[in-house]
């Protein structure tokens, strides 16, 4: 397959931008495991050799000597439902490995890779090219924490994405204060006016931005309008605290931005931040004084510009705690 499928918009539950890591991997001559799930692209420099050879981005294992085959363990930065894998062999032209498998497993707590069991294969072992992406749909209907990638017999993959949905565990969050909009929560963006030079979804990923690509961003506006994004909360909640963050955008931060929400189980649409005007590379948070269930926030921003993070905190209703549970019981 050439073009990406649709399910690679969804997040990468492995990356280590959403707190991934490579928790083993039995070989790691020649490249670092932890380059498997690093968020760039691979890149690749003509000569540019260290003490064991030509320095790749990517995971590449020694000659195999013997039978058997290469295996790297990938803690899930966000445990959640996969819809597909990526596996990634860019600049590994006569190294790399010419089968991969995928397995996956659910584990509670934060278990050492020796002690995780219950493998399922999520991709079978399945033939590989040099120097570009494989794509692989996943049909498995349930949540996991961790995957194992195995190559046969070695060789080198440059980078493995895991896209899906993330579910959130309810023993792990607390109803009354959490963010609403968190993708690590179970939130999602449901549509926006534009993306020209950064994903929406970036908005509402965890940690902060290190720097301004790790925002949203939208293409100058030559007309009256101004851009927007929407957020589907994890589940229906009361936002108590709104932050927007405009972080590292210094010359094209939005001059304002108001926030309203919406309830799609009874059609109500209410202001929860009216027009406030918004300062450039700034944490702007403010009180939110409503107690109206909400399920959709948009952000409306004016008229156009970058910001860094949204966050929306605030409890869970009755219904809303329902929901986050009866997600995860339907995953486990």
């Amino acid at each position: 397959m050439s073009e990406a499928p649709d399910w690679t918009r969804l997040p990468d539950l492995a990356c280590r931008a959403v707190g991934g890591s490579v928790a083993w991997a039995n070989d790691e001559l020649f490249a670092e495991r932890e380059n498997l799930i690093r968020k760039p692209e691979p890149e690749y420099r003509t000569y540019t050799f260290g003490h064991k050879g030509q320095v790749y981005d990517g995971w590449e294992t020694r000659r195999r000597r013997e039978l058997g085959e290469d295996h790297a363990i990938v803690r899930l930065g966000l445990p959640g439902v996969i819809q597909g894998v990526v596996v990634d062999t860019a600049f590994f032209k006569g190294n790399y490995p010419p089968f991969a498998s995928v397995e996956a497993t659910a584990a509670k707590g934060y278990p050492a890779p020796d002690e995780l069991t219950d493998w399922e294969t999520v991709v079978p072992k399945s033939p590989l090219g040099g120097d570009r992406k494989h794509y692989f749909e996943v049909s498995a209907d349930r949540r996991y924490t961790h995957v194992r990638l195995t190559i046969y017999p070695d060789g080198g993959v440059a980078r493995l994405r895991v896209f899906g949905r993330p579910v959130v565990d309810p023993d792990l969050i607390v109803p009354d204060a959490l963010d609403l909009a968190a993708l690590e929560n179970g939130a999602s963006i449901t549509g926006c006016s534009d993306m020209f030079y950064g994903s929406p979804a970036n908005l509402i990923a965890p940690g902060q931005a290190a720097l301004m690509g790790e925002g949203w961003e939208t293409a100058r506006r030559r007309d009256d309008g101004n851009d927007w994004v929407e957020v589907e909360l994890a589940a229906p909640g009361v936002i108590r605290l709104a932050e927007l963050d405009t972080s590292h955008f210094k010359g094209n931060a939005p001059g304002w931005a108001s926030i309203r929400g919406r309830n799609a189980r009874t059609g109500a649409e209410f202001d929860v931040l009216p027009r406030t005007r918004l300062q450039p590379d700034t944490r702007h948070r403010f009180r939110i004084d409503q107690d109206v269930e909400t399920t959709h926030a948009r952000l409306d921003i004016y008229p156009d510009g970058g910001m860094a993070r949204l966050r929306l905190f605030g409890g869970l209703t009755s219904d809303g705690l329902r929901v986050i549970t009866q997600r995860y019981q339907d995953f486990s």
